[in-house]
């Protein structure tokens, strides 16, 4: 049997995708979590900003700072995962509970979650 020459030949293809798909970290990421800290009852917040752990109202030097007073909405906020999410403190009366706060899409607004740990909240694509 006599074999016969086949030249070569490479067939390229192009690929093109059929579907967006992040790859750089948290891009696109958005985190779901309820703002419901004081259950509703209003209250102020105060941002955890002197280092010290728990809410400091009295070292004249010293004070955390206050951000803004507060009500929760209840509702189950999209928060992309680029947003800045600020240790807190919710306050009403003599009650003081930490929170995380997210200051909403422009950055002007205040809502706060009881849940502290960012890995618990669902997550979703945006």
């Amino acid at each position: 049997m006599k074999r016969a020459y086949v030249r070569p030949t490479m067939v390229g293809e192009r690929f093109v995708a059929n579907e967006y798909v992040a790859a750089c970290g948290d891009k696109g990421k958005v985190y779901k979590f309820k703002c419901d800290a004081g259950g509703g009852k209003s209250g102020k917040v105060y941002l955890e900003t002197n280092g010290k752990e728990g809410l400091q109202l009295f070292d004249i030097n010293n004070n955390d700072t206050f951000l803004s007073k507060y009500h929760a909405c209840g509702t189950t906020h999209d928060a992309n995962a680029a947003d800045e999410f600020l240790d807190g403190y919710y306050v009403r009366g003599l009650t003081v509970t930490p929170v995380k706060v997210w200051r909403g899409e422009k950055g002007d607004n205040t809502h706060c979650t009881i849940n502290l740990n960012i890995k618990d909240w669902e997550t979703a694509k945006s």
